[in-house]
């Protein structure tokens, strides 16, 4: 692996980068790019791109680049740098060199091994605990100021090397699945002296195998060997993990001199004491720095599952959730399509202010969305101005079509409310809900690209057709047969009533179904009463069975302001009260 070294004026001014090979970087003084250099101003804010062939370092200079790049004294457009050559933008040099961090470490193992657990380490006090508690209180800044991970491995690495006074040479490593080391950022106390490798040995051993610190110490001329695990002048290392989640496979790595041969082989007992200390310090940032992260990603998944899951659903998942529950899965569940009334019309008429419209489709939106999540659903989807919602899913339950219903009712309610208002800017909108329940799958769906929480599968173009079927039978809200058998068993009067409208074949399908509407309680429509609704099912029955004088009696009873007679009632009339010979009891719509 290579690293790059950037030293500008001043002491303060350096950083060393690890290059990955086919990788491609750009540098320049802007704080979002990978290699910034802040403190010179003769780099531009996008000043070349760096790319990773065949262990050199090409470099390019980039066209809106106001300064020259030079090397090997000449200005230049482009070169190709070898490890331990350089190159200068304004006051800064750019030195590459190989860092390999993922060496298998040869050499004879460890004189001395020790493994720290969290009790052990409790046990241990500080001897310069005022300078500790001093630098960890730059804790806080250093993790919510970071706007990288490499901004955030920098600050880390900077701080373990102000807390542990004895340390050298400080790294952030990495593990991958086949063990391979790398090494994201590393600096040394003293810039000079050199690069230096994090021993492989010790990095996995600490990170893949025990996932605690672990402490390796090395006779002085194991050491001095360079390549042996670390460097010349570093007998002893350890490496502590940051434990976000299961998996995790990133670290601190630290390392030093005890500046004297080991006498017996062992470490002596004040310098023992020491490096206990230390490690107990580096394990403490660790282990923050590991909850505040952790704590991050709990909360923008929370954010993210917001819109989708209501407040209970969120509970029950608990902040240590198994992933897998949203995995796609087959499940019995209660699908919602609701769909604006009268968009259409309105964008014609505020074509000359759509950002208006948009506020008023949205605020509608708003309210389905609401009263979804109110009543336990999941939002699975928004077709410009329709939302999709369903139920039953992550977690099944015997009231998924009640609660399915009892949004929609609700949200017929806010809306008809909107209705009374001459100001209000959902007044001139209506809705249509279509509720579907089957068998359907739910959970994560899509591409490697995008991903939704949404459901798939027939019942769900059913509720879509319901949904739009409520146009050609009247009614705000249709029900199949299936939702509608469960609310007429187990929604309480107070809550809802349900009539059957008709027996219709859809266009474009084969089957015929029951179609049923979802209506508020008495309290809320007195006009039409509990008898008013059991002559109209009366008078579907008729209807279906071909006694269409009857049926028509039944639906005349109905009162002059239920719209749902409308849609039976003039086919009947067309055909003299008399069903035609081939009726078979079912209407075929001709159109979605």
């Amino acid at each position: 692996m290579l690293e790059l070294a950037a030293h500008g004026p001043s002491p303060e001014h350096e950083w060393h980068r690890p290059l990955i090979p086919g990788e491609s970087y750009e540098l320049g003084r802007d704080p979002r790019l990978p290699l910034c250099v802040p403190w010179d101003e003769r780099v531009s804010r996008k000043h070349a791109r760096l790319r990773v062939a065949n262990g050199h370092l090409l470099v390019e200079r980039l066209p809106q680049a106001a300064n020259p790049i030079f090397y090997g004294g000449r200005a230049v457009d482009e070169c190709g740098v070898k490890p331990g050559e350089h190159f200068v933008i304004g006051e800064t040099s750019f030195r590459l060199s190989e860092a390999a961090g993922d060496d298998p470490s040869p050499g004879p193992l460890p004189v001395e091994e020790l493994t720290f657990d969290r009790q052990e380490l409790r046990n241990i006090r500080f001897s310069d605990a005022d300078k500790r508690i001093e630098v960890l209180t730059r804790l806080p800044e250093v993790i919510w100021g970071a706007r990288t991970e490499t901004e955030l491995h920098e600050r880390l690495v900077d701080m373990i090397l102000t807390g542990v006074e004895h340390a050298e040479a400080v790294a952030i490593v990495q593990t991958d699945e086949h063990d391979a080391v790398r090494v994201l950022h590393w600096d040394r106390r003293r810039a000079t002296a050199g690069a230096f490798r994090p021993s492989a040995r010790l990095v996995n051993d600490a990170l893949a195998k025990r996932r605690r610190s672990v402490l390796h110490v090395w006779e002085t001329h194991f050491a001095a060997r360079v390549d042996y695990t670390a460097v010349a002048g570093f007998d002893w290392a350890y490496c502590s993990p940051v434990l976000e989640q299961p998996g995790s496979t990133w670290g601190v790595y630290v390392a030093g001199s005890l500046g004297a041969p080991l006498p017996d082989g062992r470490i002596p007992a004040t310098e023992g004491t020491q490096l206990r200390a230390d490690v107990k310090f580096t394990e403490f940032v660790c282990e923050i720095v590991s909850t505040v992260r952790r704590l991050n990603d709990l909360e923008r998944q929370r954010a993210g599952f917001r819109q989708f899951f209501a407040p209970p659903i969120l509970s029950a998942l608990g902040d240590d959730f198994d992933s897998r529950l949203l995995e796609p899965r087959e499940c019995d569940v209660t699908v919602m399509f609701c769909d604006l009334r009268g968009f259409s019309q309105q964008a014609e008429e505020a074509a000359d202010d759509l950002t208006g419209l948009l506020e008023r489709v949205s605020r509608a939106l708003g309210v389905m969305t609401h009263w979804i999540l109110h009543y336990g659903g999941v939002t699975g989807d928004f077709q410009g101005d329709a939302a999709l919602a369903f139920w039953g899913w992550p977690f099944h339950s015997d009231e998924s079509p009640i609660n399915a219903c009892r949004a929609a009712l609700a949200i017929r309610r806010s809306f008809a409310e909107a209705q009374e208002r001459p100001d209000h800017p959902l007044r001139n909108f209506r809705m249509g809900i279509g509720i579907a329940h089957g068998r359907a799958v739910a959970g994560k769906i899509g591409t490697s690209e995008q991903v939704k929480v949404t459901v798939f599968g027939p019942v769900v173009n059913l509720a879509s057709r319901l949904e739009g079927m409520t146009k050609q039978l009247r009614v705000p809200i249709a029900l199949d047969a299936a939702a509608a058998e469960i609310v007429r068993g187990r929604m309480s009067a107070d809550e809802g009533r349900v009539r059957k409208l008709a027996r219709v074949l859809p266009y474009g399908m084969e089957t015929a179904l029951d179609v049923h509407e979802l209506l508020g309680p008495a309290a809320e429509n007195p006009e039409l009463t509990d008898e008013h609704l059991r002559r109209y099912e009366e008078g579907v029955e008729h209807f279906i069975a071909g006694r269409w004088g009857e049926a028509y009696r039944s639906l005349h009873d109905m009162p002059a302001g239920d719209q749902a007679q409308d849609f039976l009632a003039p086919i009947i009339a067309q055909h003299n009260r008399t069903a035609p010979p081939d009726w078979d009891g079912t209407v075929r719509l001709p159109g979605k």
